[in-house]
């Protein structure tokens, strides 16, 4: 099966380019996604990484970027994973790479794109994230951001729709602003996922957080459980899972 390229999410044809993207910025984007490697065959594990990609965000996004590869660390025994990547920025600017097999690649990716102002499209990723479910399967999404500008009743009917199909969302906080918390925490619970919070000033604080999705995406709460054993932070993972609806 031929994997996706990059695309806008929502609907088709509706995104606006961001008023400060620099030109051609899309389009290296683009070209970029048109260059990822096909995923290898097999069973690997599929991983929706999304991140709010709004100005406020440059140092996590740097951070994250710089973290990404070091997921796939812990996924090569139970199947290896495919990540694709999800982010938002600008004036209803959202969008999706294709699905990526090679930590390199997805790095490469990463550091094309550039931080923008604006607001919050998390209904925008859920929706993506349902409806990409609908043809590839999807066991996990990560969710990385500091805010929430949007109807909190919304983003809770798209969560448990993915809740009713299986898929887990670690949403993972920077900061303590107080509407994140409690709508992250919504999404989390109601996929039987996870919500915890990092510093960005201890990227050991977020690597531990992505890794133990990246494991879950790989192998379940199995490989959960042997990372658990080192590894603090994941551990509490799987105790706000067994605290949240199965």
């Amino acid at each position: 099966m031929s994997e996706r390229k990059d695309r806008a999410v929502g609907k088709a044809g509706a995104t606006t380019p961001a008023t400060h993207s620099q030109p051609g910025e899309i389009d290296r984007f683009l070209g970029a996604a048109k260059q990822l490697a096909p995923l290898a065959t097999g069973q690997a594990g599929r991983l929706v990484f999304a991140l709010d990609a709004t100005m406020s965000r440059q140092p996590t996004w740097d951070l994250a970027c710089s973290l990404q590869a070091r997921m796939f660390d812990v996924t090569s025994q139970s199947g290896g994973l495919a990540v694709q990547l999800v982010y938002f920025r600008g004036i209803g600017e959202c969008r999706a790479s294709g699905w990526v097999g090679e930590p390199a690649r997805l790095t490469g990716l990463m550091r094309r794109i550039a931080c923008e102002g604006g607001q919050t499209q998390i209904a925008r990723v859920l929706r993506h994230i349902r409806d990409e479910a609908k043809t590839v399967p999807v066991r996990a999404f990560v969710y990385v951001g500091d805010a929430m500008e949007e109807d909190v009743d919304a983003l809770a009917a798209l969560a448990g729709e993915l809740g009713l199909r299986g898929i887990r969302g670690f949403v993972f906080q920077e900061g303590h602003d107080p509407a994140a918390s409690a709508a992250f925490a919504t999404i989390a619970r109601l996929t039987g996922g996870a919500h915890a919070r990092f510093d960005v000033n201890a990227p050991a604080s977020l690597l531990d957080l992505l890794r133990g999705a990246a494991a879950y995406a790989a192998g379940g709460r199995e490989a959960m459980l042997r990372l658990a054993g080192s590894t603090p932070a994941v551990k509490g993972l799987i105790t706000a899972m067994d605290g949240g609806r199965r």
